[in-house]
């Protein structure tokens, strides 16, 4: 420790132990502003990931809530294809309901994709069946049994399609 000197009633330190404390108290605080940063730092990381598996949870949701609706609306279309009088009042207000359900899915960029005719792809087709047609190419969807949809121009649900063989 430092070597006090008695001058007027106070302790005081030498020149040497001066600088030698100076730079003690230097170091010092630095090593504190060092922590300072580095808890930031964290924090800041913590921060961020805390709201990316917010994003991530809250995308989980909503997909649980699309999908429902993406098979409600398989359910319509099926009932407009059997529908024989499309001027009847009930199969108008069946395909306004399709159609308002359509777009407010495609106001959350979900959207379906057209793959008839299209050479399989398995990361968006789902081959249910393979048949043998010769008017379609070999590994062509001949048709969809269950239509694909994209979200985020991400793929939300495979289409269920029949491959030509």
């Amino acid at each position: 420790m430092a070597k006090f000197t008695k001058k007027h009633g106070h302790n005081l330190l030498s020149p040497a132990d001066l600088v030698k404390e100076i730079e003690r108290l230097h170091e010092s605080l630095n090593n504190e502003r060092g922590r300072h940063l580095r808890t930031f730092a964290d924090f800041k990381n913590y921060r961020s990931r805390i709201e990316r598996q917010g994003i991530k949870l809250a995308e989980k949701g909503k997909r649980g809530i699309i999908l429902p609706f993406l098979d409600i609306i398989d359910d319509l279309e099926k009932l407009l294809l059997w529908t024989t009088n499309a001027d009847q009042a009930f199969v108008k207000s069946v395909q306004i309901i399709h159609q308002k359900l359509l777009a407010l899915l495609e106001s959350h960029e979900v959207l379906s994709f057209d793959i008839v005719g299209e050479v399989f792809t398995p990361e968006l087709h789902e081959a249910v069946a393979v048949v043998e047609d010769e008017d379609v190419k070999p590994e062509r969807v001949v048709d969809e049994l269950r239509r694909g949809s994209l979200w985020k121009s991400e793929l939300l649900r495979p289409a269920q399609v029949r491959v030509a063989g």
